[in-house]
Parts: C-alpha cells; structure tokens; sequence
C-alpha cells in the first residue's frame, strides 16, 4: 500500500491545480471579482453621505467653523479643514468638512500648516455628517498628491457652474461695456462701508501673516510685522492705497479711502517711499523693500504681487465710476497723473496681469472680504478673462 508520504504528495500537487481551474471557471462564467475601491471626487463624497468608509481626494480650500462658514484666512485651529473639486470654490455646498483628529493635526492643520491652501488631498474615512454638513469624520489616512479619482477633475471654465456664478449672474455672458455695467452695478450693491478707523482691525485679519498669526504681511516689502505695531512711527505700519489717494482726491473717506480691496499693509517709510506714484517698470532700487524700484513718476513692486496690483487697479476702476459721490477713477497708459482721477500705466498693468495670475492666497483675501467685511468681490480675481474683455 502507498504510504502516507506519498498522499501528502499528491494532495500537494492537486490543491493549487484545483484553485486554478475553480479561478478559472469563476472567471469564464462572469462571476465578479474583488476590485479595489475607486477613489471619490468631492461632490460624490457629498451625495454618499451614507456612513460608509471611502477614499476621497479634493483640493484643500478652507477651515470649517459652522455649517456654511470657511475661514480662508486668518486660521483658528487644527481640528478641521474643507475640500473641493477645486481649489478656487468658495460656496460651502461644494465643499467636504474633513475632521482632523489628533494623529493627524501638525501635519494639516490649517492653522499650524496655513500653505496647505490650494494643494490636493486624498483622504480615507467615514462619510458621515461633520458641523451638520457634508463631512468625513475618523480619518484612516491623509496624503498629500494628485491622487486617482474615478473621473478626472475637470478644469473649470470661466463661465462654468462655480461657487461664485449666482454672485455674478447678471454679467456672465457678456463683454465689453456691458460687461463693465453688470460688474460695476454687482459690486457696487449692497457693500458695507468701514470706517479708516475700522480698517487697521480689518488688515490684521486679511493680510495675516501665515506663518504667524500674531502678524501681518507687509505687501510692497513682503516683511512679516506684529499687528500691534500699527501707526505712523518709524518701524511702524501703515495703510497704503494701491489706489493712489490723490487720484481722485477720496482721501480716507468711507468708500474708496477705506475699500480693503486696495487697502495693504506696508511700512510707514515704503508707503511715504512710493507717494501716489503711478505704477510701470524700471527705476532705482527703493530703500526697505527689496524687489521694488520706482523713478520720479512711477512704482514697480515685488514681482509676486505685481498681477495683485493690477488686479486692484482694475476692481477701482469699475467699482468707482462717478454716480455714488466719488470720483470717475480710470486706468490710463501714461504715468505721471499726480492728482488727477487717473491711475497708470494700463498697458504695464496688463502685462502684469497676465505674468502673475491669482493664487490661492489672492482668492482667499478675496473672500474673506466678501464674506467678513464689505460684501463685495473683485471680479477680475475670480475672473481673470475679464481684464481682457474690459481694458484690452
């Protein structure tokens, strides 16, 4: 008789050949094999609020504070932080509130990692309400990259569905100077006026420095300064008009002399330094503010905010146009208006426009004007195609 070792032979043999035919038959008769869980775009992350566990990869954008507010600056804690299917939205029903528990906190924190802003992440957790809204709670696994999602992210379109169409409803569509109308009309309905006194408090929130809350950004000089020191001394900082004051004599009057959108922190000697100079390129380097250099009739800033100018430029210029008891402001392409209600050079400002587009920073001050003080947008932020069509 064979012995025992010999049926442990053959049982060896027959197993895997067994699991191979069984592999195969299931196979050819289409019985569905395991695959792995595809990875969930951020508005299929908020219609499967179903508890279940999932992948989702989205682009972070923000820091939940209550059901439909986001704080995209000016970061309070580590606890929690919204994604999109893009990094530009800023309507809270596109967004997935994503707790952030313990494990996981001084890596993504908003307000320990504030450049966090605009990059994409792919997350694994429960798809479950957070702050009563679409959200995933109990994170598994937080990465930073492109990640995979079950359809690509499309690259949205100027004039495609967004966060901001309703706000802009009345212009999509259009060009030229009836473009201009719509935009003027939009941003200049239902805005809050500060105060110039209410406007120190405003700069420490909007140009908060990200890598310290107890500062600001200093925007020509690009040095981060402590809130407190705010004034007119010597070290001190001051509030600088993009928008020169003479051009158009509004001084610090409520409306153009407080408008946060061209309203920046800078230091007292750099913002005495640039006066109410127009803007173009060349010159002399400008004592305490490296990057920037003016002439006698002229200012050229830093390079990284050159498009930020421009774009304020643009906003004053549509916002202000002489039917609410302020000045016509308009763009020129000379340089030397001096107390004139026009502002240059628009061909330089175009040029920067173009060379230095909004970046999530840019986008979230914008918001955070929107959405805390003036209730109004700069539209050639949120619509960059817009410049053409306006001052091209």
């Amino acid at each position: 008789m064979p012995g025992p070792t010999r049926h442990r032979r053959i049982v060896a043999l027959l197993v895997p050949a067994l699991a191979g035919m069984l592999v195969a038959t299931l196979t050819v008769f289409g019985f569905p094999q395991p695959a792995a869980a595809a990875t969930l775009t951020v508005a299929q992350a908020i219609s499967s609020q179903t508890g279940a566990g999932a992948t989702v990869a989205g682009y972070i954008v923000g820091e939940p504070t209550a059901t439909n507010t986001v704080r995209f600056s000016g970061f309070t804690g580590d606890t929690a932080l919204a994604i999109a299917d893009s990094a530009s939205t800023t309507s809270t029903g596109s967004m997935l509130y994503v707790q952030i528990t313990s494990s996981y906190r001084s890596s993504f924190g908003l307000l320990s990692n504030p450049s966090l802003i605009g990059k994409r992440l792919t997350v694994t957790g429960t798809l479950t309400a957070y702050f009563t809204h679409a959200g995933l709670k109990s994170p598994t696994a937080m990465t930073l990259g492109t990640g995979s999602t079950t359809s690509p992210t499309a690259t949205v379109s100027p004039t495609a569905s967004s966060g901001t169409d309703a706000y802009y409803a009345a212009a999509l569509g259009k060009t030229g100077p009836s473009l201009r109308s719509s935009l003027h009309t939009i941003i200049s309905t239902g805005v809050t006026r500060l105060s110039y006194d209410g406007v120190w408090e405003a700069l420490k929130v909007t140009d908060q420095d990200p890598s310290n809350p107890s500062n600001v950004r200093l925007f020509y000089s690009n040095v981060s300064r402590s809130k407190s020191l705010n004034g007119g001394a010597s070290g001190n900082w001051n509030r600088e008009h993009v928008w020169a004051q003479s051009h158009g004599d509004f001084g610090t009057t409520a409306g153009p002399g407080t408008d946060l959108h061209h309203l920046r922190p800078e230091d007292v000697a750099v913002n005495a330094l640039r006066g109410n100079l127009d803007f173009d390129n060349g010159g002399s380097a400008a004592s305490g503010a490296s990057g920037n250099y003016y002439d006698s009739d002229s200012w050229e800033p830093r390079s990284a905010v050159k498009g930020d100018v421009a774009r304020m430029l643009f906003y004053m210029a549509v916002r202000y146009e002489g039917d609410d008891a302020f000045a016509n402001l308009e763009l020129n392409n000379v340089t030397g208006n001096g107390g004139v209600r026009f502002h240059g050079k628009l061909s330089t400002l175009m040029a920067w426009h173009n060379a230095d587009p909004p970046d999530s920073a840019e986008r979230a001050r914008n918001q955070t004007i929107y959405a805390s003080y003036q209730r109004n947008r700069n539209p050639f932020i949120d619509h960059p195609e817009w410049v053409a069509s306006i001052f091209g």
